[in-house]
C-alpha cells in the first residue's frame, strides 16, 4: 500500500511519500538515525507536490480551521489533485494518507472515501524528519523565509485566540500567566 505524508508548515501544504516499503520496527530504527542526515533521508521519503499560502491572512484561516478539524477548500483541492487518482476501485483503495492532527484527519476521511488516514508512531517520525529538512525539499523555501512565516502565523494565530473581554481588562494578562505556566510543565 503507497503511504503518502501531508505536511503542514507555515507557508504552505506539501505531500510526500513513503519510497520504502519495509516492516514497521526496521523502518522506525533507520528514520531515527537518518534524520541527522539528508542523504539517507531523501532515500526514505520524496516530495510529490507543494503548494505555498498567498498570504498570511490565507496561513492563517488554514490554520485555524486545522485546528478546528476543518478541511478548506484550499487543502481539499490540493488533496485531489495530489493524490493519484486510480483506473480501477481496487487501485484506489490502497491510497494511505499520514496525518499529523488527529482532528484533520477525520475529516480527510470523511471528505475522501478512497483514502485511508494513518496516525501512527511511523507517521509521526517521517514527519519529524521533513519537519527537519524541508527547506531542503523545497528549494523555493528558504530557511529565512520558513523561520518568517512561522513567526508571523504564530502572532497571527495567538492574537486570534486571545480573547478580549471588555468587562475584565485583566483577562489577557491572566491567559498569559496560564500560558507561560503551561510552557513551564512541558518543559
Amino acid at each position: 500500500m503507497a503511504l503518502f505524508l501531508l505536511f503542514e508548515s507555515a507557508s504552505g501544504y506539501a505531500i510526500f511519500e513513503r519510497i520504502q516499503a519495509e516492516e514497521i520496527g526496521e523502518f522506525q530504527n533507520r528514520i531515527q538515525s537518518a534524520v541527522a542526515d539528508f542523504g539517507k533521508f531523501t532515500k526514505m521519503v520524496r516530495l510529490i507536490s507543494f503548494i505555498p499560502f498567498t498570504t498570511s491572512e490565507h496561513a492563517l484561516e488554514n490554520a485555524n480551521a486545522m485546528a478546528d478539524g476543518e478541511l478548506t477548500d484550499f487543502l481539499k483541492n490540493f488533496l485531489e489533485a495530489t493524490l493519484p487518482k486510480g483506473s480501477d476501485k481496487k487501485k484506489q483503495a490502497k491510497i494511505s494518507l499520514g496525518v499529523s492532527e488527529e482532528k484533520l484527519a477525520t475529516a480527510i476521511s470523511e471528505a475522501f472515501s478512497r483514502v485511508q488516514v494513518q496516525r501512527d508512531l511511523l507517521v509521526t517520525e517521517l514527519l519529524r524528519g521533513i519537519r527537519v529538512h524541508f527547506t531542503k525539499f523545497v528549494s523555493q523555501l528558504s530557511q529565512t523565509d520558513l523561520d518568517k512565516s512561522q513567526l508571523g502565523l504564530a502572532h497571527s494565530y495567538s492574537r486570534c485566540k486571545v480573547k478580549f473581554n471588555v468587562n475584565r481588562v485583566d483577562n489577557m494578562i491572566i491567559q498569559i500567566i496560564s500560558l507561560l505556566d503551561q510552557l513551564d510543565k512541558d518543559q
